[in-house]
């Protein structure tokens, strides 16, 4: 005998509250899409308006006549060394945080999590200084250290529950088969935690392909400007052309919306058992 759900209406407001956020978040990508299809004539007169007609040389122009390909380049080369950076240390950190029993484990711990309070912002003027000391400023390893760095504490706290819930059974019985504690991180503990190493390998990612300032304060060097800044150089170089701007701006958020919706699955899985733990 089945037992009727008493009907609520929390589930339908619940929802309603996910599409308006959903609207809000996706109607500023939407507009910005669709005004690189339009002439700035056209944005002028009507900018709530449909493109009529389509225009496709916005995006023609700036994918032959910019420098959109080498900032792209740039972009991806910090991104990829950014996530690469995050996921490998990450992990080694969180398996010790997890997996070995030590005096000062948990203050280590929440030394790391006090990182999630400290705001990168408060950090750029003593980091770009620690930088040009080092004389790292104008390379890609001025703000791919930094943004590792940045991205440890939330990679540490998503990953430690993941790895701490794994059986200590199947590390016994890993000893017991002559498999160390490296072979154990390597053939085990990983394809376990993928969901996990996902969910901080494309935070890493989305996060560096988008940020602005550090790369904005270490980077004076044209050719090692990635996407963001090279939106600036270009809404400063065609200040007139605002169809143009748009276009510029959709070719630079593509690759992170397109890695992100490949991996939304991974990455709810991965917050869903950081949750959990």
């Amino acid at each position: 005998m089945t037992s009727s759900r008493p009907f609520s209406w929390g589930n339908p407001l619940m929802y309603a509250l996910a599409l308006a956020v959903a609207a809000v978040s996706i109607a500023p990508v939407v507009y910005v899409i669709v005004g690189g299809f339009r002439t700035t004539p056209q944005i002028v007169a009507d900018p709530a308006g449909l493109p009529d007609p389509w225009v496709w040389d916005n995006y023609q122009r700036v994918l032959t006549q910019s420098d959109f390909w080498s900032q792209a380049w740039n972009s991806a080369v910090v991104a990829l060394g950014t996530t690469l950076g995050v996921v490998v240390l990450g992990l080694c950190a969180a398996y010790v945080l997890a997996r070995y029993t030590f005096r000062g484990r948990e203050a280590l711990y929440t030394f790391f999590t006090l990182g999630l309070l400290f705001p990168a912002g408060a950090a750029i003027l003593p980091l770009y200084l620690m930088l040009r000391d080092l004389d790292l400023t104008n390379s890609y390893y001025a703000v791919i250290l930094p943004q590792v760095a940045f991205s440890l504490p939330i990679t540490i706290v998503i990953l430690r529950p993941f790895l701490t819930a794994i059986p200590r059974e199947l590390e016994d019985a890993a000893a017991i088969d002559g498999t160390g504690r490296l072979g154990f991180l390597w053939r085990i503990t990983l394809p376990l935690s993928k969901p996990a190493l996902v969910t901080v390998g494309v935070l890493a990612f989305v996060a560096s392909w988008n940020a602005f300032l550090l790369p904005l304060l270490v980077l004076s060097d044209v050719d090692l400007h990635t996407l963001p800044l090279g939106v600036q150089n270009f809404s400063s170089q065609y200040t007139s052309d605002t169809a143009g701007i748009l276009a510029f701006t959709s070719l630079a958020m593509v690759p992170a919306l397109l890695f992100f919706t490949l991996t939304e699955k991974q990455i709810v899985g991965g917050l869903q058992g950081a949750v959990k733990g």
